[in-house]
C-alpha cells in the first residue's frame, strides 16, 4: 500500500513588507470627494446588454464539500451608466464564501440575486460548472470506482424574480445498431450472444428547469443513468465483459440516447413539475471509427414530453 504519512508544511511569507503606505483616514477622505466613475454618463450612451466577469473560478461549500466551479457573472447596463460596479461582483462572491448551500442551483440563485442589487440593470446571469465525486459499484465484481460527474447552475436573476436551470452530465458507453444488424444476416449463428459492433464513448447532458429546489441534481444523475450505459474508471474484466454485453445486447444511437432520457424524464418528475419547465438533453458521441463526432440535441418543454409518453 502506499504510505500515507506526509505531513504538509506551512510555509512562511518571504514577500515584501505590507504595512499601509496610506492612512485609514487619508482614503477615507478621498473616498468622500472621488466621483463614482461607473455612475458617470458615456460618452455614447446605448445601452449594453450584457459585461461582467468570466473564468472565475468560485469555491462552493456544498454536501460533498468545498468544489472548485469555473464561473461567468454578468449584468446589462442601461444606457445612462459608464460602467458596472466589478468589485461588488466580487464582494458578494466573498460573502458567500463561508456559507453553504444544498446544491449549485441554489448558490447562483443567491448570487444572482445580490449582485444585481448592488448594479443600475435590471437583469443578472450567472452561470457556473464543475464537477462532483460519485462513487459508484462496478457491476460484476462490486469494486469501488471513484468517479464524477458534471454539474451546471444557471440563473437569470429581474427584481421580480429569478430563474433557475440545473444540468448534469454523466459518461456512458453506445454500441451502433446499424453494423449489428448488418452483421447478424451474415451470421444467423450467434447462439444468443449480440453481433459485433463498433462502440463508442459518450457524454449527455441532462438540464432542467428548477421549480423552487426541485429536483436536486442527483435526481438528475438517476434519470440518466436509467437511461444510459453508464461507465467508470476502475473496472475489473468481469466489470468490463459485463458493460460491453450490456451496450450491445440494448445499442443506441445519439438519437436514442436523448429520446430515452426524455421518457425517464417524464415518468420521473411530469408528476410535479409544471408543464412549462424547460428541458434540454444533449448528447456528444467520441466516434471510435468515424473521424467525425455525432452530437444530439433535444429543447422541450414537460407538457411535450408527456403528449408524447400517453
Amino acid at each position: 500500500m502506499a504510505d500515507f504519512s506526509g505531513v504538509l508544511h506551512g510555509v512562511k511569507s518571504s514577500g515584501a513588507d505590507l504595512k499601509k503606505n496610506i492612512s485609514s483616514s487619508e482614503h477615507r477622505r478621498v473616498m468622500e470627494i472621488c466621483d463614482d466613475i461607473p455612475e458617470q454618463v458615456p460618452s455614447f450612451p446605448i445601452r449594453i446588454d450584457d459585461v461582467g466577469i468570466s473564468s472565475k473560478t468560485i469555491w462552493v461549500r456544498l454536501p460533498e464539500g468545498r468544489i472548485p466551479f469555473d464561473a461567468e457573472i454578468s449584468v446589462n447596463l442601461p444606457s445612462s451608466a459608464r460602467g458596472i460596479h466589478m468589485s461588488r461582483i466580487e464582494n458578494c462572491i466573498s460573502e458567500m464564501h463561508s456559507h453553504e448551500f444544498r446544491d449549485i442551483g441554489c448558490y447562483v440563485q443567491v448570487l444572482a440575486t445580490e449582485v444585481l442589487k448592488g448594479q443600475n440593470g435590471n437583469l443578472c446571469r450567472v452561470s457556473a460548472s464543475g464537477k462532483i465525486p460519485m462513487v459508484q459499484q462496478t457491476p460484476a465484481t462490486g469494486k469501488k470506482s471513484i468517479d464524477s460527474f458534471e454539474v451546471t447552475g444557471f440563473a437569470e436573476a429581474t427584481p421580480k424574480d429569478c430563474r433557475v436551470r440545473i444540468g448534469v452530465g454523466v459518461n456512458h458507453i453506445t454500441a451502433c445498431p446499424c453494423t449489428q444488424a448488418y452483421n447478424e444476416i451474415l451470421s444467423q449463428k450467434s447462439n444468443g450472444m449480440p453481433m459485433p459492433t463498433h462502440s463508442q464513448r459518450s457524454v449527455t447532458w441532462l438540464t432542467i428547469e428548477r421549480n423552487g429546489a426541485v429536483p436536486a441534481y442527483v435526481e438528475l444523475v438517476m434519470c440518466l443513468k436509467a437511461s444510459l450505459h453508464i461507465t467508470y474508471d476502475l473496472l475489473k474484466r468481469p466489470d468490463e465483459a459485463e458493460i460491453v454485453m450490456t451496450a450491445h445486447r440494448a445499442p443506441q444511437f445519439a438519437e436514442d440516447t436523448t429520446r430515452e432520457t426524455a421518457r425517464e424524464v417524464g415518468n420521473r418528475f411530469g408528476s410535479f413539475l409544471p408543464p412549462d419547465t424547460s428541458v434540454v438533453i444533449a448528447s456528444h458521441s467520441f466516434e471510435s471509427i468515424h473521424t467525425h463526432d455525432v452530437r444530439c440535441r433535444i429543447t422541450t418543454t414537460m407538457a411535450e414530453i408527456l403528449d408524447v409518453n400517453k
